[in-house]
């Protein structure tokens, strides 16, 4: 079902309560739990098409095939010094339904202690008890039958699982025999088999749950889950290839508010007005970004931009953490075949450093961690105590998928070898960068200053500094625990050999110098519209409601708001964000009636 014709201008005409700006994986999720109050009126803009119809979204087995198209922002980030100098493509959705209609479908949750550290922190109801009851409210999972339970380890616990939200979770009934080869090995070297990996705890080896409605075989995702099911609400209407230029703040009283937005449709200029509140929802790269080019921001980054300074706040568009990823490579055994598995569904592994790492090990890493300087005492001190060796939270992650997965391997195509890839992701980094709008360059297409198709500055700071070194490190003792798994029994008898990295790599030094050269990222970015805690504008963009410090009726809902990573995909987390978000929304909106 298309979204329903309206015109731009009709659009900016319209009396819209809340105007929500991107209709993403957390702003169609907000918009369709505010319409819910009839006497809402709800207006979202999306900058892409809708695609609602188009196979290489809906289809499981097509999942990459959409990154680098139109449904793709593609940015990029700048050369990384950590990374000898590479830049890294940022893929992020643009399409009605965000990078949810562009990712892998990954269904997981984070640890208990993620969440706890948030409440920690100083952002009231942002632990694990305050998010559980909007992680079941997301989902619709679907119970693996007896059969399927057992073949593929398709675990849960049903107190921690939603059974009536729109989107759907489920488990594959496919599940070739090298994933369970991989699955018993790590169970046969001592690791804990996790029956409730979405009750708190993902430590240990489990099935991955994804995002895909079984009985349809078709991706679940924001449009299809959120906007389709209510698109016949009177009270909600999204503008789609719809360019937002910044959100309009008027002063009153000494005070700024937020009063609508200005955007681009074709080649005309329109505002929106919204009497409650603006929400952006456009993700980690762009909620910043647009805050910038309102002129919220760090003052040198909004002068060098040629915008002027409405709000000084040096926290917008800092704080930026991804998650690190390096991919092995292993030759298999010729005779294994593959299944044609829809989205990705393999074993995944979350460990402790305290596990993957032989104590002989982990002690150097250990001593450069209690060495760092602190650059923000109360987080430091939560990422400090993640590699205590008692900590039992997964530093690294471990899915095994079949195939090459590493960019950088080219295999003889006509070898008529088959490979396996192990990706090892590094789950709490203390690496940290930045995003913010590009300074005023006389080529841009006005003249002079960022817009929101200018393409802002993306350094993630991977491996940078001392606290990129700690990452580093970090990422060897990731690796090496791959070597240990693809050469223990029962997985070691359908393994010939590691080719990546080649059979060379065997000293520490030769081992650091593939890890620079080879890792990539995850797409997990988070962090730059931080929730400020106990310290408020001096740490953070928002408060614990979300609300922009220093301007009223604007709110950020969506990842940037996390202050600190979390040891899991983001997609169930991004959803409860929203659902969270939209809770806090109506609470106030109530508040404001009364």
């Amino acid at each position: 079902m298309p979204a329903p014709l309206i015109s731009a201008a009709d659009f900016a005409s319209r009396g819209f309560d809340y105007v929500v700006v991107g209709g993403g994986t957390a702003g169609l999720a907000v918009a369709a739990r505010l319409s819910e109050d009839p006497s809402l009126v709800i207006g979202v803009l999306e900058a892409g098409p809708e695609a609602l119809e188009d196979d290489a979204i809906n289809s499981p087995g097509r999942f990459l095939q959409t990154l680098g198209t139109k449904y793709d922002w593609q940015f990029q980030t700048v050369p990384q010094e950590g990374l000898g100098g590479r830049a890294l493509a940022w893929p992020r959705g643009k399409v009605l339904g965000g990078t949810s209609a562009l990712n892998l479908m990954t269904w997981n949750r984070g640890n208990k202690e993620d969440y706890d550290a948030w409440e920690q922190l100083g952002n009231k109801g942002w632990g694990w008890d305050g998010l559980l009851p909007f992680f079941k409210k997301t989902e619709a999972f679907h119970l693996p039958d007896k059969e399927t339970q057992s073949a593929c380890r398709a675990y849960y616990d049903p107190s921690a699982i939603g059974a009536d939200g729109p989107v759907h979770a489920s488990y594959s009934k496919q599940y070739p025999k090298a994933y369970q080869l991989c699955y018993d090995t790590l169970v046969s070297l001592g690791i804990r088999e996790n029956k409730a990996h979405h009750a708190g705890s993902n430590v240990g080896v489990w099935t991955n749950p994804v995002s895909v409605d079984p009985d349809r075989n078709t991706r679940s995702y924001a449009a299809s889950a959120y906007y389709v099911p209510n698109s016949s609400r009177q009270n909600l209407l999204i503008l789609t290839e719809a360019l937002v230029d910044e959100v309009v703040l008027d002063q009153e009283h000494g005070q700024w508010i937020a009063t609508g937005v200005r955007f681009r449709h074709g080649n005309d200029s329109f505002v929106v007005k919204a009497s409650r509140e603006v929400v952006l929802s456009a993700g980690s790269v762009q909620s910043p970004q647009l805050l910038e080019l309102s002129g919220i921001g760090s003052p040198q980054a909004l002068e060098e931009a040629g915008v002027e300074v409405r709000i000084s706040n040096p926290n917008v568009g800092e704080n930026l953490q991804d998650h690190l990823m390096t991919v092995s490579v292993f030759e298999i055994d010729s005779s294994l075949q593959g299944e044609d598995l829809g989205a990705p569904t393999s074993p995944f592994c979350y460990l402790p450093v305290s596990t993957a790492a032989s104590e002989g090990e982990s002690e150097p890493l250990l001593s450069k961690v209690d060495m760092l300087e602190q650059v923000d005492p109360e987080k430091d001190d939560i990422l400090r105590s993640r590699f205590d060796p008692k900590a039992n939270l997964g530093q690294f992650e471990y899915i095994f998928e079949l195939g090459n997965w590493n960019s950088n391997f080219h295999p003889d195509p006509l070898d008529g070898k088959k490979y396996a890839s192990v990706l090892q992701i590094l789950q709490y980094p203390f690496s940290r960068g930045s995003i913010h709008i590009l300074p005023s360059n006389p080529s841009f297409d006005d003249g002079s200053r960022s817009t929101i198709a200018t393409k802002p500055v993306i350094n993630p700071g991977y491996y940078y500094g001392e606290r990129g070194e700690v990452d580093l490190e970090t990422m060897k003792q990731c690796i090496r625990f791959s070597d240990k798994l693809c050469t223990s029994m029962p997985l070691s008898s359908v393994v010939r050999s590691r080719v990546a990295p080649p059979s060379s790599v065997t000293s520490d030094a030769d081992l650091r110098d593939w890890v620079v050269r080879n890792t990539t990222t995850d797409w997990h970015p988070v962090g730059t519209c931080a929730m400020g805690g106990h310290r408020g504008i001096r740490s953070g963009v928002v408060d614990d409601r979300l609300r922009v410090y220093g301007v009223e009726r604007l709110r950020v809902v969506d990842a940037s708001i996390m202050p600190l990573q979390i040891s899991a995909h983001l997609q169930a987390t991004v959803y409860a964000i929203a659902e969270k978000g939209a809770h806090l929304i109506l609470e106030d909106n109530v508040e404001r009636r009364t």
